[in-house]
């Protein structure tokens, strides 16, 4: 679990970082940017290995019904990560689409995995978008809406989340996690 824990603690400090620290990140220039890298993808590493080492420790059991909810959810959740960066008119609707992202892409693991590894896991990554969403609004007060998009950035924001969704299931079942029910 401590591994699992200091990965959540490095990908929290190499997102923060710009934000909480910007004038040492200026004045790092390209440095900063690849230390923040380095301490996120240390951070995804060890997450990774910090979970599957963790012992399972049962806090709950989940109904069967949540795989459904938890694959609804997850479409909407690689939707929001595909909109931050999309050309849809839709993302003049919200300020922090890839963090929603985050949260829902959390809160639907959280409604399939009862043990504990799982909810330091997928709940310490809801609190950091929680968290990181609020220190940007505090540091970034004026928000700057996305302008423009078009249908067809729409169309192809769709089309992309539902390929990446079906992409994520054929990795997930790969690895040996059965996202949908059969």
């Amino acid at each position: 679990m401590t591994l699992l824990i200091l990965g959540l603690a490095l990908w929290t400090a190499g997102h923060v970082f710009k934000r909480v620290l910007p004038g040492v990140r200026e004045t790092m220039g390209n440095a900063g940017k690849g230390v923040a890298a380095v301490l996120i993808l240390a951070g995804v590493l060890a997450m990774i290995f910090g979970y599957k080492a963790a012992e399972f420790v049962p806090v709950w059991q989940p109904p069967a019904f949540m795989v459904h909810i938890n694959n609804l959810l997850m479409l909407g959740a690689v939707f929001l990560f595909g909109l931050g960066s999309s050309k849809s008119p839709l993302r003049a609707k919200m300020r922090h689409p890839m963090l929603t992202g985050m949260v829902v892409w959390a809160v639907a693991h959280l409604l399939v995995n009862g043990d504990l590894a799982s909810l330091v896991l997928f709940g310490g990554l809801a609190i950091w978008a929680l968290a990181e969403m609020r220190i940007i609004n505090a540091s970034e007060p004026v928000y700057h809406r996305f302008e423009g998009g078009s249908l067809g950035g729409t169309v192809r924001l769709l089309v992309i989340t539902v390929v990446v969704f079906a992409v994520i299931g054929g990795i997930h079942t790969w690895l040996g996690y059965r996202p949908f029910p059969g």
